[in-house]
């Protein structure tokens, strides 16, 4: 997989799937928004690399669980808060399998 395919599969999952097709609210597209901009400046500092070299491989189960308590324990978010960023990740990783299948696994 080339790098430009993390920044397609998350254009392509604000664009189409939360305006054109869920007809998400400014809100959720915000919150949404919000969550990806901590998950890659975190990638970012964690990885050592621009978030333009990230790439879907580098975004595994222990990786962002890493991330989720970063955001409880350095950014002191609420479960709640936290909870709201899974939620956008989630979204993200359906869409991704809906989109690119062999991404799934």
């Amino acid at each position: 997989m080339n790098s430009g395919s993390l920044s397609r599969l998350l254009q392509g999952f604000f664009t189409s799937r939360l305006l054109e097709q869920q007809g998400a609210s400014p809100h959720t597209v915000a919150s949404y928004r919000d969550a990806f901009r901590l998950l890659l400046g975190f990638a970012g500092e964690r990885l050592q690399r621009a978030p333009s070299a990230l790439t879907m491989t580098d975004f595994g189960p222990a990786f962002l669980g890493d991330f989720l308590l970063h955001l409880e324990a350095d950014r002191h978010n609420s479960v709640r808060t936290r909870n709201g960023r899974l939620s956008a990740l989630r979204a993200f990783f359906r869409y991704v399998s809906m989109t690119e299948p062999a991404l799934a696994l």
